[in-house]
């Protein structure tokens, strides 16, 4: 929700403006921000820069430190979206964590693709059927957003999870009937919002359009509840070759991160990033199979999830990291419908 940021020391109309233009339209969003990074936007001192966030993190009550019991208060807020696959979700302590980032690697063709978009149709569900009645966003940089998945899915989806969306959308109808079932469909899909990026710098500015967009839904009766990358690395794998560009690369990577955990923690989203594998030569007993991204990307995911194929359609869901969740292992199907129980 836009403020009036000329109540902040050192903003004038002008600052305001430039600050608005690039995506500092909440005393939240300045507060967080770093003194260089408002100095380059506002075009403005560092000092002065610094003064601003000041007043900002004072506005907007954030920055100083608080009692453990503030802390548990303030994760109640936190929602967990489901996979709707039970096995799955008793895993990661009832779904996939907002205000978190969830990593979910694997190789190629392991299903990584299909929790992104299971999740964009999970989150618009009502809170009852696993959802949490909010909308996606969708970075996609290896061309793997499908609508057409999205359609296939939501039909996939089970009676009573239909039944509360239509309600929820006041869509007449029901399970059976088609002419409502493309309106639901329809208005899932209304409620993506899907970029394409086309390199690593054009994929940082999404993630900062991004936030524009959630800023924009916050009010809204679809706001912002999850934000999905797939993929993460492939654009930086891509560019940054050889050890020589290693550093800048993981800098980089470093900044979109930050950027994307801002909006999960600003708007209560969700914030999933689906991340290639390489495989590692010194591995001579067990999975030779490892995340890109090194240290960077494993100390920022708050839990990351390893998935493997098995047999037919079946996918090994398996927790690696997660801050307060033993690791373990679950089972499903990647199936036509969407993900389901084994």
């Amino acid at each position: 929700m836009a403020v009036d940021l000329e109540n902040l020391p050192g903003v004038g109309p002008a600052t305001a403006e430039k600050l608005q233009d690039n995506g500092f339209d909440s005393f939240q969003g300045i507060a967080v921000a770093s003194p260089s990074e408002l100095s380059n936007t506002a075009d403005v001192g560092e000092s002065t820069a610094h003064d601003i966030i000041q007043a900002a993190r004072e506005e907007a009550d954030i920055g100083g430190f608080e009692t453990g019991a503030t802390v548990l208060q303030r994760r109640e807020r936190i929602g967990k979206l489901e996979t709707r696959v039970p096995e799955v979700d008793e895993m990661l302590g009832g779904g996939v964590e907002t205000q978190s980032i969830s990593e979910v690697y694997g190789e190629f063709g392991a299903g990584k693709s299909q929790i992104t978009h299971q999740l964009s149709v999970n989150v618009q569900l009502p809170p009852e059927v696993g959802g949490l009645g909010g909308s996606a966003v969708f970075v996609d940089s290896e061309d793997t957003f499908r609508p057409e998945r999205i359609d296939e899915m939501i039909r996939g989806l089970d009676d009573e999870a239909i039944a509360a969306a239509m309600e929820d959308r006041e869509i007449e109808g029901g399970p059976n009937d088609e002419d409502a079932l493309k309106e639901l469909v329809q208005s899932f899909l209304d409620h993506i919002h899907v970029a394409k990026a086309f390199n690593s710098n054009h994929q940082i500015l999404l993630a900062e359009k991004t936030k524009e967009i959630a800023s924009e839904h916050e009010d809204s009766e679809y706001p912002v509840r999850l934000v999905c990358v797939d993929s993460l690395t492939a654009h930086f794998r891509a560019e940054y070759i050889g050890r020589g560009e290693l550093a800048n690369r993981q800098q980089k990577l470093n900044q979109h991160l930050h950027d994307l955990d801002r909006v999960g923690n600003l708007y209560n989203a969700a914030v999933i990033v689906t991340n290639q594998v390489q495989s590692n030569p010194d591995a001579f007993f067990g999975d030779p199979t490892k995340p890109i991204g090194g240290n960077i990307l494993g100390h920022k995911s708050t839990f990351r999830v390893y998935l493997r194929k098995s047999k037919a359609n079946k996918r090994i869901v398996k927790l690696v990291d997660a801050p307060n969740l033993p690791d373990g292992e679950a089972v499903m199907r990647v199936e036509g419908a969407g993900l389901k129980p084994e």
